[in-house]
């Protein structure tokens, strides 16, 4: 069956360059091999579609002809050997036959590996996302709310402005690196050995060095301290939701970007209502008597207290819905309804006076 690289993805057909990649990124990161919980089919899948996808030649044919072209070759036919669409006419056998080089050619996935693996051609190291909880209150849900948390991580160094050097200090060229920022690394995989150029420990990126180091990061260009970040939660997240924060994670190194502040969402469960998607359901109890001729209810909704309709014979078990008090649409426009399940109490014990009553009722039917 002809594989879908979109749903592989899991992207629209007229997704862009930046959306193919970032889908790819993210796919790469949760299925590779070498991780916990990888998945190598998936993996090879994943790279598959990435590899046509991400070439605008390549992917037009896809669109045209759909797998009957190869993605990975830019030839015709089902799409064969080879590990999840890498051309591998540019991998070399190692010495002695021990595993192969793979030679990336550059771009693409050559730029995803260097991410995932620590390295980078091109700029320093990215600084390294940071993930935190945090609890919210049911009512919290509602409005929306902003938390301020605090956050232990690297930060650009005040001393130095990050360039690892005590201000005044001779700048050199990086002896390691002779001025690259870069330095060449081989890797044992799954896949064998990769050679790829990483970024350089020496200079962190930069290709330079100071005669002397910064007196306050000892020449890392950056330390660590806590950090108060406010948390801005919008009115009907999901519980287990994340926030991601472009830049909030760990500075980069050598020019490099900031990683991202991922903020998971958790809501503590309020006894009086339950979530069931944007709506809110509650239960109210009512007697025979309201049941059977009807009346107007106090009912509880997380905007106060509203009154209900309940209309003559009414059963238990039964619902009646109160528009709009429900849970605000995440990123959309309105709310949710607050449903009530009616429960009807039939008394356990009646006086003679009652069961009189009863009695004559029973006669009257």
């Amino acid at each position: 069956m002809s594989k879908n690289f979109y749903e592989i993805l899991g992207v629209s057909k007229d997704a862009s360059d930046a959306e193919i990649k970032k889908a790819y990124r993210k796919m790469a990161h949760k299925y590779h091999p070498d991780k916990d919980g990888g998945d190598e089919a998936k993996f090879k899948e994943v790279n598959e579609a990435y590899q046509t996808l991400s070439d605008s030649t390549k992917r037009a044919q896809y669109d045209q002809f759909g797998q009957t072209f190869n993605g990975a070759t830019g030839g015709s036919g089902t799409s064969g050997g080879g590990f999840g669409g890498f051309d591998f006419s540019n991998f070399q056998q190692g010495a002695g036959g021990q595993g192969f080089e793979f030679n990336f050619g550059g771009g693409g996935a050559e730029d995803i590996f260097s991410e995932m693996f620590g390295g980078g051609r091109r700029g320093g190291r990215r600084g390294r996302d940071i993930q935190v909880d945090i609890e919210i209150d049911f009512s919290e849900v509602i409005k929306g709310t902003i938390k301020e948390i605090s956050v232990y991580k690297s930060v650009e160094c005040s001393h130095c402005n990050g360039t690892g050097g005590e201000p005044g200090a001779k700048e050199e060229t990086c002896k390691t690196c002779g001025g690259s920022g870069h330095v060449q690394k081989t890797m044992q995989t799954i896949l064998g050995t990769i050679a790829q150029q990483v970024v350089c420990d020496d200079c962190g990126g930069k290709g330079k060095t100071f005669d002397k180091k910064c007196s306050k990061c000892k020449g890392a260009g950056q330390y660590k301290e806590e950090v108060r970040e406010s948390i801005d939660i919008p009115a009907g997240i999901n519980d287990g939701q994340s926030i991601a924060i472009a830049g909030k994670g760990e500075v980069g190194q050598g020019g490099a970007p900031a990683g991202d502040l991922i903020v998971t969402v958790h809501i503590k469960p309020d006894s009086r209502f339950v979530r069931d998607g944007y709506d809110i359901r509650t239960t109210s109890h009512i007697s025979f008597a309201q049941a059977a001729l009807g009346d107007k209810i106090d009912i509880e909704t997380v905007d106060g207290m509203v009154k209900m309709k309940i209309p003559a014979g009414t059963q238990s078990g039964e619902i009646y819905k109160i528009r709009g008090k429900g849970i605000p649409k995440l990123r959309g426009i309105g709310r949710g309804d607050h449903l009530v399940e009616v429960i009807v109490d039939v008394p356990t014990k009646l006086s003679r006076k009652e069961k009189k009553l009863i009695e004559q009722l029973k006669d009257l039917q």
